[in-house]
């Protein structure tokens, strides 16, 4: 999903189309009968771009399933090129404070009773950031597509000619966990070596905290998590970009050893919540053949059809499925 050449119109289009509609979020909740759409926020990932060509069509087939759909996508700048930037170079913890300050200002979603969520790659643990740490307004359906939960053992190889990608992998020679790395290289900030755990709790920027893997646990953390209606988390079969690729799905990975999230101390003492949310059946694993963000229209229009769509919709519970062998499998 690189960045389009054109400026942006898909959110001035929506915010057009919700006057037109006469959006009156403040009686949603009290009115079981009204089939407004709950709003869509969509962050995404590593080298995309707000605006671009990928992000504005995942929007428009949102509000083709779901008519009057309101999509805001999360930009961390004010064009394009600042935003591509910023999912290389910035301080995670800033650019989230940012973006909950953001949304829970913005003039319409503030206004939801709730809102729906994708995360594209690194936009996954990031939208689940933001659930634990603020989560105002409040997310009802969370899908994530190739996330790195449990962080990242490798890093991405650069293609020829991008140069943000190259001088962020050069910064990365300098030490991973050195301050000014975990302060300014977004992808530091969510790898996590389990032979260097002790370094990584000290100095993880992002991860270890979202995790709640230190001593001191974050109630609020696991409470929010817990709130959600549904958390959908898509794998890659095929995928070579995100290593390991088990990560989408909360699994460990140490060396050929997979540890599947329900086998692991984290969900066994509940850290953030995933146990709970789990056993109330709103833990949804899925997967898709295919390498990395190769996602087809088939796989988002199911998504989109069962996960979003009015506040008064209701959802299954997760049957019991096979997730844990597949994983150790995959």
């Amino acid at each position: 999903m690189r960045a389009a050449s054109s400026l942006p119109s898909l959110l001035t289009t929506a915010l057009l189309a919700s006057r037109a509609l006469g959006w009156q979020f403040s009686h949603v909740a009290d009115d079981e009968d009204d089939d407004t759409p709950l709003p869509l926020v969509i962050w995404h990932g590593l080298g995309d771009a707000f605006n671009s060509e990928g992000i504005q069509q995942v929007g428009e087939l949102a509000d083709s399933i779901h008519p009057g759909t309101f999509v805001h996508a999360i930009a961390l700048g004010a064009d394009a090129n600042s935003d591509r930037s910023a999912t290389f170079f910035g301080n995670v913890t800033e650019q989230l404070e940012a973006v909950c300050a953001a949304l829970a200002a913005h003039p319409i979603l503030s206004t939801a009773p709730a809102i729906d969520a994708i995360g594209f790659s690194q936009g996954g643990q990031f939208l689940r950031g933001y659930v634990e740490r603020c989560n105002k307004p409040p997310i009802r359906s969370l899908i994530t597509f190739g996330s790195q939960h449990t962080g990242i053992t490798e890093f991405r190889t650069c293609g020829n000619a991008d140069l943000l990608c190259k001088g962020a992998m050069a910064l990365l020679r300098f030490n991973t966990w050195s301050k000014f790395v975990q302060s300014r290289l977004v992808p530091a900030q969510y790898f996590r070596d389990l032979n260097k755990y002790d370094d990584y709790l000290e100095n993880s920027n992002f991860l270890a905290d979202i995790n709640n893997e230190r001593a001191l646990k974050k109630e609020q953390y696991k409470k929010n998590i817990a709130s959600l209606t549904n958390f959908v988390m898509y794998l890659f079969e095929d995928d070579t970009t995100v290593i390991p690729k088990q990560s989408a799905w909360f699994a460990e990975v140490n060396g050929t050893e997979v540890t599947p999230l329900r086998k692991q101390t984290q969900y066994k003492e509940d850290w953030i919540g995933l146990r709970q949310l789990d056993e109330k059946g709103g833990l949804r694993f899925r997967s898709i053949t295919g390498e990395h963000m190769q996602i087809t229209t088939e796989v988002l229009k199911e998504a989109i059809s069962e996960f979003f769509g009015p506040f008064s919709k209701t959802f299954p519970p997760e049957a019991d499925g096979e997730e844990d062998s597949r994983q150790e499998e995959l």
